[in-house]
């Protein structure tokens, strides 16, 4: 008789929830059932992917506790808390790469770059090296000082200063198979 009272009351309970709700615990269920009756040894072994669809199904669904029966909820927290740490500790993992170098060698670097604004990274690296300091060119690119201004003027600054002495550009098809621009001075 508790039985059919209890059956009763949980089929009247169902009708009220939602249908995604009913869904879901109903995935759960059978996921749990589906556990059971693997054939393994006296204790149920979980997968990484009974775990993975526990994590997901407590993300999604609010009453996720009522229908866990193989493991306790606190377990699903404790695996939830598990995959945070073992992302976090993947993602700042020490990298492979490019030796660190000392703080010395960067001081030279940049000593050398702000001396002489208009050597670029190849003729410090070949400064370096004439020195004995064996380091890669892309190493002293990148620990270089930019000089925000560049050293002279720019295209366009040429040009508004000389546009009274240019009167044509061609840009032609057969100029530019060549590869050359032709520029005319006024005058001639």
């Amino acid at each position: 008789m508790r039985e059919l009272i209890f059956s009763l009351l949980y089929s009247l309970s169902c009708g009220l929830r939602s249908r995604a709700r009913l869904h879901l615990e109903i995935i759960a269920l059978r996921h749990q059932l589906g556990v059971l009756q693997r054939k393994v040894p006296a204790r149920t072994r979980l997968k990484v992917t009974d775990r993975w669809l526990w994590v997901a199904l407590s993300r999604f669904w609010s009453d996720w506790r009522s229908s866990l029966v193989i493991v306790k909820p606190e377990t699903v927290v404790a695996w939830q808390r598990k995959g945070f740490r073992l992302y976090w500790t993947w993602k700042s993992r020490p990298r492979v790469g490019r030796p660190k170098i000392s703080m010395e060698m960067r001081e030279i670097i940049q000593k050398m770059s702000r001396e002489n604004p208009l050597w670029g990274a190849p003729r410090i690296h070949g400064e370096l090296l004439k020195l004995g300091i064996d380091i890669s060119q892309a190493t002293v690119a990148k620990y270089r000082v930019r000089n925000p201004v560049p050293p002279s003027q720019s295209w366009r600054t040429f040009l508004d200063n000389h546009v009274s002495q240019l009167a044509s550009i061609d840009h032609g098809a057969n100029d530019l198979v060549r590869g050359s621009v032709r520029v005319c001075r006024s005058g001639t």
